[in-house]
């Protein structure tokens, strides 16, 4: 998962475009991609080859045609990089939050089942879920066979991408969703929790025990991976994720940096406070001083918690992001 292109989380931003995959044999759409016919009946031997069940390559391979929307996408560079300030600006805002507390409400019961298996606090699993999806509004439109066989014939990490399509199939094969409704974003991120098809595999979760693992439409399923793929990632349900701090103007940048670890107290008596409530030294072992913006900008002071969010996502925004809106939850 690391490897897909920055989000809003990993996935969401990216999310927002219209379905374009059809029935293979779409006339302009193939020839676009030149030999793309060629390609696929190469993927359909590899996948074969895999062990996957003929009647389902084909069936994917219906909803498969080269979008050229999808290598735009791919290609693109943002004209501007928002900042970190900007960036929390955006999305820690406040109807998130509030969405975030109606949500952890309507879902309390299910989320208490969700903690006692995983020993993930519910505030971050509904954090994230909002950082990835907005709840479950933004899973983006594209048929994922289509846009990850687009990425893997003519995208710039072509064996990743077809490695990942490979095991969309398989996923398919499994029974866990039809073909027509694998839907994801341009690059393939799938679902509320916008898994990869290789990260769904390893962490997703049948919570309810239906037999299938439904990232795209059961709610049980879906705070339930989300749970899984944190506390796989190591963390820590007895810990916070870190806090904004205040640094004092002559602050040597140089001691700033996430693989810098320090004790609270020794933050502290350089000049480092919270702002909000006031740090305790209980809060973890060891902590890291961010400063995303540099000195001057907004500053944070990081736990263990905040670097399993970046192994879900390597962004520092990203895992601000999450720990704020659960910090908001938690105030409501």
């Amino acid at each position: 998962m690391s490897m897909m292109p920055f989000r809003m989380s990993r996935r969401a931003l990216l999310a927002t475009a219209p379905l374009l995959a059809m029935p293979l044999g779409g006339g302009r759409a193939i020839a676009a991609g030149g030999d793309f016919n060629g390609f696929l009946a190469g993927l359909r031997r590899d996948a074969l080859a895999s062990g996957i069940r003929p009647a389902t390559v084909d069936l994917a391979f219906r909803y498969v045609q080269f979008l050229p929307r999808v290598i735009e996408l791919d290609q693109r560079q943002p004209d501007h990089v928002l900042s970190f300030a900007e960036f929390i600006t955006k999305v820690v805002n406040p109807q998130r939050i509030e969405d975030a507390r109606r949500n952890l409400a309507e879902n309390s019961a299910l989320l208490q089942r969700v903690q006692q298996r995983f020993n993930v606090q519910p505030r971050f699993i509904v954090a994230l879920w909002g950082v990835e999806s907005d709840f479950g509004k933004t899973q983006g439109s594209y048929s994922v066979p289509a846009a990850l066989a687009t990425l893997a014939y003519e995208g710039r990490r072509g064996p990743m991408f077809r490695s990942e399509l490979i095991t969309s199939l398989r996923i398919l094969d499994q029974g866990h969703i039809r073909p027509e409704n694998m839907l994801g974003s341009w690059a393939g991120a799938m679902g509320q929790c916008q898994f990869m098809p290789s990260t769904f595999l390893s962490y997703a979760v049948d919570f309810d025990g239906d037999g299938r693992r439904d990232i795209w439409n059961n709610r049980a399923d879906v705070l339930g991976s989300i749970a899984n793929y944190l506390a796989r990632l190591g963390w820590r349900g007895n810990e916070s994720w870190g806090r904004e701090v205040a640094v004092p103007s002559n602050f040597d940048t140089r001691l700033a940096g996430i693989e810098s670890r320090r004790p609270l107290a020794d933050w502290m008596r350089m000049g480092v406070r919270s702002v909000g409530a006031p740090l305790t030294g209980r809060e973890a072992a060891e902590a890291s001083l961010l400063l995303p913006d540099g000195l001057g900008g907004r500053a944070l002071l990081i736990f263990d918690n905040f670097r399993a969010t970046m192994r879900w996502n390597k962004s520092v925004k990203f895992a601000a992001s999450v720990g704020m809106i659960a910090d908001g939850i938690d105030r409501g």
